[in-house]
């Protein structure tokens, strides 16, 4: 497996063509797909490299996710805007996402997870849009590495304590006690951060809104993924204490993501209220990792993936507004339907696959993440209740003020779409649903 991954990165170096570049990243995929073997068991492994099931979905999500970002911004090579290092960075924000999933040494998971951090940063800084995007780029860098320094230590006391870091080898603690409390709490951190959770999360909107769309899909399709495969790994480590303490996290998941959702329900920028929608979900998703059951480790994984593609393609519909009006503001972006009425279908269809509707996987991820929930506590439905409610109520409320009402004096007319643009949004929409056709193998991913 390893060898065509490495043959694989080797040949996006090699080109340096805009074209070819975005024609290997599809190549790849497919290559990879077909190649897959893989069973319950890490697969390829060599050089503290390898894969298992997990890994491999959220590489391929990667190569998916960074073929559209490269068709998303054809702008960039329309204009000459230093194209050729805005390759080099998406290549090299892919070859450290793919060391990251594919890491077996939880140091070398450290690093390569930290490193994931570097080509965000220039994304933001290089093309982001407004003189605010140094403070959103500090922002997002700060908050990381705050969370980030606790989990280095918990590694190396890892390594202090067992002599290995390899993942699935060492054996779960089953005290609590407070050194262990202190470990176990240092360690999540910093994917907490990275997820993330609801409090610890203003970082998430601030990148998103300054970010160009590149850095947009690639934030949400992927990179908020880290936090939660980073939880995946390391909470069998530490079961009792997961166990014990996962109210806390329950707690913040639920309640964060049901106030999240109202707050959702006052934005007036497009970009802005799809951030904080991932914030919604990923809050789901954090219940359902910290419970170490069936249901919810599947349902995470299910909605992780559902929500990279879905988060994605409505930042992408998103920026190719943005490119013909000049604005994200709701108040302007008014009446889309009598300008671009093909493209309100896909605004339609992108919009009911953010709120879980049929036949989505997301449908699929959040049943199985509400049982999970459910199960460890009915207290939970009141909460459970207001975020099922306003996720469908902030994403029809999107699609009605786009696309409904008077539009603006100054709108003409222009393109109601090209063939690349629907190319995109088709490319994010059919896995997204055609997923949930083999729904055995989403939740068997753990």
């Amino acid at each position: 497996m390893l060898k065509y991954l490495f043959f694989f990165l080797l040949m996006l170096f090699i080109c340096k063509d805009w074209v070819s570049i975005m024609c290997n990243l599809f190549l790849g995929g497919v290559m990879l797909a077909l190649f897959n073997s893989l069973g319950s068991f890490m697969g390829g492994l060599g050089y503290f490299f390898g894969m298992d099931i997990i890994s491999f979905s959220l590489v391929m999500l990667s190569v998916w996710i960074s073929a559209l970002v490269v068709m998303s911004s054809q702008k960039i090579y329309d204009n000459k805007n230093y194209y050729y290092m805005f390759l080099s960075v998406n290549m090299l924000l892919l070859v450290s996402l793919i060391f990251t999933f594919c890491s077996t040494n939880y140091l070398l998971f450290y690093v390569c997870f930290e490193s994931s951090l570097i080509p965000t940063f220039i994304l933001i800084l290089g093309w982001g849009y407004q003189p605010e995007r140094l403070q959103a780029g500090v922002y997002m860098l700060f908050y990381t590495l705050f969370g980030s320094l606790p989990l280095l230590i918990s590694l190396l006391s890892l390594y202090n304590q067992e002599g290995s870091l390899i993942m699935n080898i060492n054996e779960g603690h089953n005290d609590v006690n407070s050194i262990m409390m202190i470990w176990y709490f240092c360690s999540v951190f910093g994917f907490l951060v990275k997820l993330p959770m609801f409090m610890i999360h203003l970082w998430l909107p601030k990148a998103h809104v300054e970010a160009p769309v590149a850095g947009s899909m690639i934030l949400a399709g992927v990179l908020l993924k880290l936090g939660g495969y980073g939880l995946l790994r390391i909470l069998p480590l530490f079961k009792s204490c997961a166990l014990t303490f996962n109210w806390i996290w329950i707690s913040f998941g639920i309640t964060g993501g049901a106030i999240v959702s109202l707050v959702c329900m006052r934005q007036s920028d497009i970009k802005s209220l799809i951030a904080y929608s991932s914030v919604a979900h990923m809050g789901l998703v954090l219940c359902g990792l910290v419970m170490l059951n069936w249901w919810g480790l599947g349902g995470a994984m299910s909605v992780m993936i559902g929500h990279g593609l879905c988060s994605s393609g409505l930042f992408s519909i998103a920026n190719m507004v943005y490119e013909r009006i000049g604005s994200r503001s709701l108040y302007i972006n008014k009446g889309l339907l009598n300008f671009m009425p093909s493209m309100a279908l896909w605004w339609f269809m992108l919009s009911v696959c953010n709120m879980a509707a049929p036949p989505s996987i997301n449908l699929l991820g959040e049943i199985s993440l509400i049982m999970s929930v459910m199960s460890w506590s009915k207290y939970t439905l009141i909460s459970i209740s207001i975020l099922s409610f306003f996720s469908a109520a902030y994403s029809l409320y999107m699609y009605s003020m786009s696309q409904h009402g008077k539009f603006t004096s100054f709108m003409f007319s222009f393109c109601s779409g090209k063939l690349r643009e629907y190319l995109i949004l088709l490319l994010h929409w059919l896995p997204l649903n055609l997923l949930i056709l083999k729904g055995s193998f989403m939740m068997n991913l753990i």
